[in-house]
C-alpha cells in the first residue's frame, strides 16, 4: 500500500473536469469518487455489467486514468458485483477522508 499525503487524497477527492465525467450507460454522469459510489447504488446490474465484464471494467480505467489512484483501480479489477465495487469505493472514500484532513 502506498502512502497518500493530504493533499493527493484531496485530489482524489474532487471533481475531474467535465469532459471527463464518468457516463454510466443510461444513467448518472459521474464526476468523482463519491458519486460513484452513490451512482452504482442506483444502477441495474444489466448497467453495471454493461461495464464490468469479461472484456472491460470502465469503473477501474476510469478511476486510474482519471481519479489517478491506482490501488483503487487495481482492486476493482477483481471485484465482480456491484455490491463488492460498492464496498471498495466506499473503503477508499472513508481512508482518503481521513487522510484529507
Amino acid at each position: 500500500m502506498k502512502k497518500i499525503n493530504g493533499e493527493h487524497a484531496k485530489k482524489m477527492l474532487s471533481e475531474c473536469r467535465p469532459e471527463y465525467s464518468f457516463w454510466i450507460n443510461n444513467g448518472p454522469i459521474v464526476k468523482s469518487l463519491n458519486e460513484l459510489s452513490s451512482g452504482l447504488k442506483g444502477i441495474t446490474d444489466v448497467q453495471f455489467t454493461h461495464h464490468l465484464n469479461k472484456e472491460k471494467n470502465d469503473f477501474s480505467k476510469w478511476v486510474n486514468d482519471v481519479i489517478g489512484d491506482a490501488e483503487l483501480a487495481e482492486d476493482l479489477k477483481k471485484v465482480k458485483t456491484k455490491t463488492a465495487a460498492i464496498k471498495k469505493i466506499n473503503e477508499r472514500l472513508e481512508m482518503l477522508k481521513k487522510t484529507a484532513c
